[in-house]
């Protein structure tokens, strides 16, 4: 359980930490509550599904981004939610942005999305989470009091 919750007192870690907490809590909210102009988890899983998903993987996706958004903000078992995003981050990259290539579509051109540039970023920062642990400010720290 140590090697779990073990952490640097890192602010930097605990700002990477704190931001991709936020990014995922927030789009996880869109998907499971359906805030932030979102579809709900009944409007997400359906559209995961006509993608190709199974039903148990969409509602996977909805609920580790919720759910690790939650953990990174409170860094509350900080490399779990860390990698629940990697698994997320490299499935999109698989499923839907690769054959984009790597830039955004800043243009929304007819193309029919974003490439893999943010989900790389994404990857990177969960990858600092799981590696250095929670940083500072962290409920992960105090469990192992």
């Amino acid at each position: 359980m140590t090697q779990l919750l073990s952490s640097s007192p890192s602010w930097a870690i605990t700002v990477v930490r704190v931001t991709l907490g936020v990014i995922f809590f927030a789009h996880g909210a869109q998907k499971v509550l359906g805030w932030f102009g979102g579809h709900g988890l009944k409007g997400t899983v359906g559209y995961l599904t006509s993608t190709g998903l199974s039903l148990p993987i969409a509602y996977v996706v909805c609920f580790f981004e919720f759910f690790a958004g939650l953990g990174l903000i409170a860094g509350l078992l900080t490399r779990p939610s860390a990698l629940a995003i990697i698994i997320v981050m490299v499935g999109a990259i698989a499923k839907v942005h690769g054959p984009n290539g790597f830039f955004l579509n800043w243009e929304l051109t007819p193309r029919n999305g974003h490439g893999i540039e943010v989900h790389l970023a994404y990857i990177a920062m969960a990858v600092a989470c799981l590696l250095a642990g929670a940083g500072a400010l962290a409920l992960d720290g105090i469990l192992l009091g």
